[in-house]
């Protein structure tokens, strides 16, 4: 059996004081942010988070600040006003309702905060009214942390922490792009790239391995026959990362850099996009630039929001589960209340790739 990780473990690892560490994973003041960082990577690279009964030091629940009991159990839902995560998102907004139309199903109730700061955070737990945590889209380790050393139970939907365990639930994202990729490959496409910024997320980050998998397996069959694919000729390998929220933030650098790939005659032939709105803001800057979409170049979206299919052309996608993410992150936290000791389950849902008419053979076929 192994040993049990201690606070004075991690101290002697970083050379620092117990006193320290204690601080630290307690969210007390007194610690710079850089030590804390340093105390949350150690204390999770050595295991401490995920023992047994070894939540850092949790919170007596008679300690909490009360607010008033809306006289019946409560699931409170995390998702910081950041990155245009709203209700009123085409994305993440129908992921609420889904969290919503499941709670109502065995009467629970839902209290949504949008909250970012620790400090105020825990002014809106009630221990006699919330069962759990369900938090969407990304959120701060500092608030992860926070909701860990309470000992709430929670579940994270579209987001991870390397830092803190817990339940999770994702799209299959992965799988999805690579798919996704290989149908333009097989069109006949050999000039891809991949659009977005993988840095943005972990979903983000997963389309892009997807994205890439599948073009270098396919690099290596034609390298065998004596051919090659193109991945845009671009040291991360046919990536273009662009930084926004909404289309129109997507479509001025998107123009940019298409002109100079147009003058220098590299302009890829599919352009397979992070989500949709990325997808929209590239179509309108091909448009710009006199590019017909699909005939010139092919563009894929993934997310499936409504304004997807309401384009012209109507943009080819994944189609994101969005509500069946919610019910299932509601029934995944039910389950982690009634057996806290299992072991923390990452959920994949299933996407579906939806082809519509932003996509098509690769141009010289069709000459």
């Amino acid at each position: 059996m192994s040993k049990k990780i201690t606070m004075q473990q991690i101290a002697d690892h970083l050379g620092v004081s117990k006193f320290v560490v204690s601080k630290a994973l307690s969210g007390k003041d007194g610690v710079s942010e850089t030590t804390k960082e340093r105390v949350l990577q150690a204390a999770s690279q050595l295991g401490y988070f995920s023992q047994k009964n070894s939540y850092v030091k949790t919170m007596k629940l008679e300690q909490l600040p009360r607010v008033p009991a809306a006289g019946k159990q409560s699931v409170l839902v995390l998702m910081p006003n950041i990155r245009f995560q709203t209700k009123e998102s085409l994305y993440w907004g129908r992921i609420l309702d889904g969290i919503a139309s499941r709670l109502e199903e065995d009467g629970y109730g839902m209290v949504i905060v949008s909250e970012q700061s620790v400090d105020h955070f825990v002014h809106f737990l009630n221990p006699n009214g919330i069962l759990g945590l369900i938090g969407v889209g990304e959120i701060s380790t500092p608030l992860l942390l926070e909701v860990h050393r309470i000992g709430l139970p929670m579940v994270l939907v579209d987001h991870e922490d390397m830092l803190i365990p817990t339940d999770t639930v994702f799209t299959n994202n992965y799988e999805c792009m690579y798919r996704l990729t290989k149908n333009l490959i097989g069109k006949g496409h050999k000039q891809l790239c991949f659009i977005g910024d993988i840095s943005y997320s972990r979903s983000f980050k997963d389309r892009f391995l997807g994205f890439r998998s599948a073009m270098e397996e396919q690099e290596d069959a034609e390298r065998g026959a004596g051919a090659g694919m193109d991945m845009n000729g671009s040291k991360e390998g046919g990536l273009f990362s662009v930084e926004g929220f909404e289309h129109e933030q997507f479509q001025e650098p998107i123009k940019q850099w298409a002109s100079k790939r147009l003058k220098a005659r590299t302009l890829p032939t599919a352009l397979l996009c992070a989500n949709d709105e990325i997808a929209i803001g590239a179509v309108n800057a091909l448009k710009e630039l006199g590019v017909a979409v699909p005939q010139d170049v092919s563009v894929t979206g993934f997310d499936n929001i409504d304004d997807s299919f309401r384009m012209t052309p109507a943009l080819t996608t994944v189609h994101v589960p969005k509500e069946s993410l919610g019910k299932r992150a509601v029934e995944r936290l039910l389950g982690r209340i009634a057996s806290k000791a299992e072991p923390m389950e990452k959920l994949l849902l299933a996407g579906e790739l939806l082809y519509r008419e932003s996509t098509a053979q690769a141009k010289h076929l069709t000459k």
